[in-house]
């Protein structure tokens, strides 16, 4: 006979195995994001400064240089 009392291997108990699969940004994730908030109007700040708010919430660290080669592409694609 089986003991129903027993939940010791509930496949589902621990909480932290639903945040071991949540869904990690990347800086293309965030540049697509940041894409589509202007091109919906929601992005009125420089786009180089949305980015590093961005990335820095994220916890994604790019040098400077990187940050604003990826606003220029994403201000040349919006504007096309």
């Amino acid at each position: 006979m089986t003991d129903s009392s027993d939940t010791s291997s509930a496949p589902f108990d621990d909480d932290e195995t639903v945040e071991d699969t949540a869904p990690t940004e990347t800086p293309e994730s965030i540049a697509d994001e940041v894409r589509d908030e202007i091109r919906l109007g929601h992005v009125e700040d420089d786009v180089s400064h949305v980015l590093e708010e961005r990335f820095e919430e994220a916890g994604i660290e790019l040098r400077p240089e990187e940050v604003d080669d990826l606003a220029e592409e994403i201000e040349k694609d919006v504007s096309s």
